[in-house]
């Protein structure tokens, strides 16, 4: 028997169409299945090459969490990179959050997508 792994995040959105837009150009993703018909409620993203983390984007009238109890974390490698991907993800739609959370030196950026979901984007070079 395999070991248990996780094969798809998925994350509710109000306009899908919107959702699955913004994430395919945030993550240069393809949808799995071919291109959504104007009835679909369920889309799912992969990497072009099909080898990697899969993103599912599901119709949902749930309301969005502040405070997330689970979110996504997109990772760059350095400080430089960090930044312009937070410039270019805005750029697409993604909003700054304002987080009182932050440590005193954070390593992430907290930005929520064109449906109020919150992600992170961090440095992973940040010591």
């Amino acid at each position: 028997m395999a070991p248990l792994r996780i094969g798809t995040t998925v994350m509710g959105a109000g306009d899908l169409r919107r959702a699955v837009a913004f994430w395919r150009q945030a993550l240069g993703y393809v949808p799995r299945q071919g291109e959504p018909g104007p009835e679909a409620d369920f889309v799912v993203l992969v990497p072009p090459g099909g080898q990697g983390a899969a993103l599912a984007l599901d119709t949902s009238t749930a309301p969005v969490q502040d405070v997330p109890r689970v979110h996504l974390d997109l990772y760059t490698d350095s400080a430089a990179e960090q930044a312009a991907e937070v410039e270019r993800l805005v750029s697409l739609g993604a909003v700054r959050v304002e987080w009182d959370l932050y440590p005193e030196s954070p390593d992430f950026v907290v930005l929520a997508d064109t449906e109020g979901n919150r992600f992170c984007v961090v440095d992973t070079s940040h010591e």
